[in-house]
């Protein structure tokens, strides 16, 4: 698994959780290094919840049939994607979310959680709690998140 992030801080904190390698996008060519990563082929997957200007060049790095999970878009702007490149790539691009998916396929997304809580307690999935705020602190939590001072996940305690 290759992480991507916009400091040397935040690739640390992914290697220390699972990542084998990093990729600082602030300061390294985003494209070359994943060549660079995957020997030439490119990721068969690409999960970003980020999305913004690294969404092109991403996409452009994907490998044969890979599939590129569109997850959100943390940086606020929503990308433009040259479709020609699915199509040079074999490639597919997929929406992932999860709230209309709760709502139109309910049962399935039931077993879904059923098998991540199960994931967790066998501690196949770590889920990384880096910071819990009060609940008066919901101001400052949203503050963080949207300054880019957060790792892993934060929760805001009732």
């Amino acid at each position: 698994m290759i992480a991507a992030a916009s400091s040397q801080e935040k690739i640390a904190f992914c290697k220390q959780h699972g990542a084998d390698d990093g990729i600082d996008y602030a300061n390294e060519d985003l494209r070359e290094r994943v060549k660079a990563l995957t020997d030439g082929r490119g990721p068969d997957v690409i999960f970003d919840p980020v999305s913004g200007a690294y969404a092109e060049p991403a996409f452009r790095s994907i490998g044969w049939r890979g599939r590129y999970l569109v997850v959100g878009f943390a940086n606020g702007e929503i990308p433009k994607l040259p479709l020609n490149l699915a199509l040079l790539k074999g490639a597919s691009i997929v929406g992932v979310f999860w709230g209309d998916h709760m709502r139109r396929e309910h049962a399935l997304a039931d077993q879904e959680f059923a098998t991540m809580v199960e994931w967790i307690k066998a501690g196949k999935l770590r889920p990384v709690v880096t910071k819990r705020y009060a609940l008066a602190d919901t101001p400052q939590a949203l503050d963080d998140m949207m300054n880019r001072r957060v790792t892993g996940k934060i929760v805001i305690e009732m």
